[in-house]
């Protein structure tokens, strides 16, 4: 009798209890991890994997491991099959079918609770999120009755649906002034969001390091301190937000600082190119890998909100130095220039990607909200 068995390794396991819950020993698992250099594969198994096995059973119920599938995801793994007494390893790449996906939503209280609503993956609207954050504040800006449109990827496997893929193109009216940005690959293969004339939707910086929540202190450089009573500059931005939520490098640059110090807690500082400097303060902890001479790229996870050194309660603590002067962070954004545009030499390109795209989407956005705003009949 040949029978699979799938298991999905959880946190806390190993390759010895998980060969042994199928059956095999310490000795097969050896056998495996030794039979080429390409085995190795199996020391880096993270939870999520799925470990599925076939193992032959004969007449007396005995029985060896003829193939073993690593699968990191629906989409990649890599497949043991045994022969003369070794294992052959083979990459497994599947590729998914893609289906665009089309949602609308209004604001009513905040972005991703419209995002809920509509059922959109938090995940798509974090992304729509990046995508404008630096023409939007999606903390401040945002009204009731803005609304916003996203075409998606829905990725299917045989029919199964298996995960979301990247936005193509999106729309957000911001108190009746409306952002388009589609997605553009370039001719060196780097993915990036553009309006219809090809300039990029991205500023130099973010508006904002956190997705959400609220502005509890801003910039003020002659705040009166509320314990000390006397006049203390407030050189940053307040962001009160829950423990643990994540914040994002606002612009691409290198860490110059990821440590405790002082009344700031655990504070990352980047170094940005022409002069500009960041400080995040107060942090519950360091992001994976973050650590001084870590190159970081804007929208990156640097760390997560806390209540480290001299905070009252969970908040960031943002500072924006530019040439060594603190600035306001809010408003010297739209002083800076956006990134990089379409270089003319490829507008061409350009246009013959997302023409028909932008087309599709704009008529998608006019069938949806003519028929939104009709009157519904008694």
């Amino acid at each position: 009798m040949t029978l699979w068995r799938n298991i999905e390794v959880k946190s806390g396991d190993n390759l010895s209890a998980i060969f042994s819950k199928v059956g095999l020993s310490d000795q097969d698992l050896f056998r495996v991890l030794n039979s080429s250099d390409e085995a190795k594969v199996l020391n880096q198994v993270y939870p999520g994997y799925q470990l599925d096995f076939l193992i032959p059973v004969n007449v007396d119920g005995d029985g060896e491991l003829e193939q073993l599938r690593l699968l990191k995801s629906p989409l990649e793994g890599f497949l043991f099959t045994l022969n003369n007494n070794n294992y052959d390893v083979e990459s497994i790449l599947n590729f998914p079918q893609l289906r665009p996906t089309f949602k609308v939503g209004t604001i009513a209280d905040s972005l991703f609770m419209a995002g809920q609503r509509e059922q959109i993956p938090a995940v798509t609207i974090m992304e729509m999120a990046n995508i404008f954050g630096g023409v939007i504040d999606f903390i401040l800006d945002p009204r009731a009755g803005d609304d916003f449109s996203i075409l998606y990827d829905e990725k299917y496997l045989d029919g199964e649906f298996i995960g979301h893929g990247d936005i193509l193109a999106t729309q957000y009216t911001n108190q009746g002034k409306t952002f388009t940005a589609v997605r553009y690959i370039d001719e060196e293969g780097e993915a990036g969001y553009y309006n219809a004339e090809g300039e990029s939707m991205r500023k130099a910086f973010l508006r904002s390091p956190l997705d959400v929540f609220r502005i509890s202190s801003n910039f003020n450089p002659s705040r009166r301190h509320p314990i000390l009573n006397t006049i203390r500059a407030h050189k940053g931005t307040d962001y009160a937000a829950p423990r643990g939520t994540p914040i994002r490098a606002t612009s691409d640059g290198q860490v110059t600082r990821a440590s405790r110090n002082g009344s700031f807690g655990n504070l990352v500082i980047v170094k940005h190119a022409g002069g500009f400097e960041t400080k995040y303060a107060h942090l519950s902890k360091y992001a994976n890998g973050v650590k001084k001479g870590k190159r970081v790229r804007q929208g990156d996870i640097i760390g997560y909100v806390g209540t480290t050194g001299s905070a009252t309660g969970p908040h960031l603590h943002y500072e924006f130095l530019m040439g060594g002067v603190h600035q306001n962070p809010r408003t010297i954004i739209d002083k800076l220039p956006k990134a990089k545009s379409i270089d003319p030499a490829e507008m061409d390109s350009f246009h013959t990607q997302t023409v028909d795209l932008l087309k599709r989407f704009s008529d998608m956005n006019s069938t949806t909200f003519i028929t939104l705003n009709q009157p519904s009949a008694d």
